[in-house]
């Protein structure tokens, strides 16, 4: 019976790689939907866990996540500094490092930072060492600079048009470790020097203007200048503050304790599952598309395999004529449409693997956190059940092999 099905399928190529690569671009569409779905999910959380609690001005806790923690351009507005200098004081408070943004370097964000974070990022650094003086710079895992390298700041980017700064140029000095978060696309700058470089190295910033907004207006830094991170000395406006609580419930106070009229103060946790909640939301819409599509495809792969037993009346009538019996040629026929569609789910299956690789791929590049695509028990369960399904659907055109007359398809 193989042997026999082996020899009809090599007869009818075309016919075969219809049905396999219909069955085959149907469940890709939605393997690759549950498998970037659940990637991004992932990824992002994975990308939070790094910071427990995020301060800035009041405004979107979705912006400021997305800002702060995924470095995602956006204009902030600027907390007073008297905000850090409290945070840094406070007892609850195991580091809080401020943040400035608005900055880049050949595509990468340039961000004003302590080297408290960069400490907490990389607690070891993969080469090099960490700022010293606010002409240094550090560099994630996947910047493409080299130790020495000399960065300009540009404002904004130069795509929106973006000017370079003229009063300070950073030398790298160190470069951190893999993190899987998008600080491995940052370069991370002392904040005294973006202070400087944006005329808020002394004075006090108005927090209600975006970050960066000095106009036309160059000023300089002092490049051979150390770093000082005495924040009750001085501590200018600031769009946020990346806090590590010591404990849990000091977490929690402390994210009421700034939960204010001009403060907010989030877990990316939180805000990071109310956008899941949103994906959810698009997965069911995306599902729902596959589903369709899925559901078209099986009416047209079933009218590709009735048409197929149609042009093997006579094959199936000399069958029937030499003896054979009708649950034989019911087996031969639903077993060679099954082992098409079964290779067309496994082929489905790796196709959508594949196209979730290269998106995860493209979004990490993009974005700078890692889309792990990996399959689970979900996938195991959804191949059982399409594989369940395409067993049924071959029934259709076996039984329709079964009910046919000898005489009949002879004489057809």
């Amino acid at each position: 019976m193989i042997g026999f099905i082996l020899a009809d399928i090599r007869r009818h190529k075309a016919g075969t790689i219809a049905i396999l690569l219909l069955v085959a671009f149907a469940v890709a569409l939605a393997v690759s939907v549950t498998l970037q779905e659940r990637a991004l999910r992932l990824g992002s959380a994975r990308a939070a866990n790094a910071f427990d609690l995020v301060i800035g001005a009041a405004g979107s806790e979705t912006q400021l996540v997305l800002s702060s923690v995924f470095l995602q351009a956006a204009p902030l507005p600027l907390m007073d500094g008297a905000v850090l200098q409290r945070l840094a004081a406070d007892p609850r408070v195991a580091f809080a490092a401020p943040i400035g943004f608005g900055d880049s370097f050949s595509g990468y964000p340039l961000v004003g930072t302590s080297t408290a974070l960069v400490a907490h990022l990389s607690p070891q650094l993969q080469d090099g060492a960490s700022f010293r003086q606010e002409g240094d710079a550090v560099i994630g895992s996947a910047v493409d600079l080299t130790l020495g390298a000399v960065i300009k700041p540009m404002h904004g980017t130069a795509e929106e048009g973006g000017h370079t700064h003229t009063g300070l140029a950073y030398a790298v000095v160190g470069r951190m470790k893999p993190t899987g978060t998008p600080w491995d696309r940052a370069i991370l700058v002392p904040i005294q020097a973006v202070w400087e470089l944006h005329g808020m190295g002394h004075t006090e910033t108005d927090h209600s203007e975006p970050a960066h907004a000095e106009g036309d207006q160059e000023h300089s830094a002092d490049a051979t200048a150390a770093v000082d991170e005495d924040w009750a000395e001085h501590a200018a406006g600031l769009p946020a503050v990346l806090v590590k609580p010591k404990t849990i419930s000091d977490a929690y106070k402390l994210r009421q304790d700034y939960r204010r009229d001009t403060t907010l103060a989030v877990f990316p946790g939180e805000v990071l599952t109310r956008l899941y909640a949103t994906l959810g939301d698009a997965k069911v819409l995306l599902l729902a598309v596959a589903v369709g599509t899925q559901i078209l495809i099986a009416a047209a792969l079933l009218l590709v395999t009735i048409m197929h037993v149609g042009q093997r009346r006579r094959q199936i009538g000399a069958l029937r004529a030499f003896g054979a019996p009708r649950t034989v040629v019911f087996r031969i026929v639903w077993l060679q449409l099954f082992a098409i569609s079964l290779a067309g789910i496994l082929l489905g299956f790796g196709l959508g693997y594949l196209v979730s690789e290269i998106i995860g791929g493209i979004v990490s590049r993009q974005n700078g956190f890692t889309m792990p695509v990996a399959f689970d028990r979900q996938d195991i369960a959804f191949a059982a059940s399409v594989t369940a399904f395409v067993a049924v659907l071959a029934i259709v055109p076996a039984v329709l092999a079964y009910r046919q007359s000898p005489a009949a398809a002879l004489k057809g």
